[in-house]
């Protein structure tokens, strides 16, 4: 499962006040937020299209054209010249515009690898998404950086500024809080969904072992999952993404806690049948006695139950499986829909 988003952080400062040329304090400011506004464009129209598009397409396309609007800032803001002798601001600003590169190209390009393997183990996507919240942290620290540049530069130059956030900059915000909610109830989700593959594979291989093993850790995992989601405030007031995830862990405590004993139980009756028919079959007809033949027939009788519960059981299983899959695919994709912002 895909989920790929980093958030460019901007300075959420404004002007209050406007002049004619770059000799102009506010008038430098300005060249260097509106160098910005492009890559910060760019940057969320291809969020909005990883979000709500279905299309790799489009959406690497996006990457690339916010790739290119990277580096056209970069040049925008080198083109400009010292302000009075004073290069402070523009080298913060294109030391920024560098790092934004770097996230984009180099770890969106180590992200992109690590999403190849991420969901073979719980491991490897914790580890895929942390590595995503780490590139956003990155970048809300060179945030408090340039912005400490900005106020630095007005201070000296006695230009006022006043804290404000535009459409664009709320809606780069917005992702930021979407994204990190939705990774804290995917992580949730995926650690049960990893770990019943497990039991499933432990049932398929007949190994009693593996499948008790994989019984409790699936057990553990849900129990976790649900006291961590009482925890978890709703977003916006919205509960439906919490609550499909809640119904996912339900269902996957529900098999380590029901279904999988019973499995257990026909696996260990069909073991013991088939020791019991290797030694009725060793025997030579004239040799069987009444209680082989009696005892032959009850663990045929027994295997025949634990059969026909084993397919209800597993049929039952399998159906709650891809419900809870099902339920929480859509209810993410409702949840991307409503909260993350659109933006062409």
């Amino acid at each position: 499962m895909k989920i790929f988003f980093l958030l460019f952080l901007v300075s959420f400062l404004t002007f209050s006040s406007y002049a004619q040329n770059l000799d102009s304090p506010v008038d430098y400011l300005s060249a260097i937020e509106n160098a910005q506004q492009e890559m910060n464009q760019n940057y969320m129209s291809y969020i909005s299209a990883v979000a709500h598009s279905g299309n790799a397409k489009k959406v690497e396309k996006m990457r690339e054209k916010t790739l290119e609007s990277v580096l056209n800032c970069k040049y925008k803001i080198s083109d400009l010249p010292l302000y009075k002798g004073d290069n402070s601001l523009r080298q913060s600003s294109m030391s920024y515009v560098d790092l934004c590169y770097k996230v984009f190209n180099d770890d969106y390009a180590h992200i992109v690898n690590m999403e190849e393997i991420a969901e073979q183990s719980f491991d490897e996507m914790e580890a895929y998404i942390l590595m995503q919240e780490k590139t956003n942290q990155k970048l809300k620290e060179a945030n408090v950086t340039i912005d400490s540049a900005i106020k630095t530069f007005a201070n000296k130059y006695n230009v006022k500024l006043i804290d404000a956030k535009d459409e664009l900059s709320e809606k780069m915000e917005k992702s930021g809080k979407v994204n990190h909610y939705t990774h804290q109830l995917y992580l949730l989700f995926f650690k049960c969904n990893w770990q019943d593959e497990q039991l499933v594979n432990a049932v398929e291989s007949k190994n009693l072992n593996n499948i008790e093993q994989a019984r409790n850790a699936l057990l553990a995992y849900a129990n976790e999952g649900l006291a961590a989601l009482d925890s978890l405030q709703a977003f916006e007031g919205d509960r439906n993404l919490s609550t499909a995830c809640k119904f996912a862990l339900n269902d996957y405590k529900s098999i380590a806690e029901k279904d999988a004993p019973k499995l257990t139980d026909f696996l260990l009756k069909e073991a013991n049948f088939d020791k019991i028919k290797k030694a009725f079959e060793a025997k030579k007809e004239k040799d069987r006695t009444r209680q082989d033949v009696d005892a032959y027939n009850k663990g045929v009788n027994d295997l025949n139950a634990a059969v026909n519960i084993y397919n209800q059981t597993n049929e039952k299983s399998n159906n709650s499986r891809k419900e809870a899959t099902e339920r929480w695919n859509e209810a993410q994709k409702t949840f991307l829909d409503a909260h993350m912002p659109y933006y062409n």
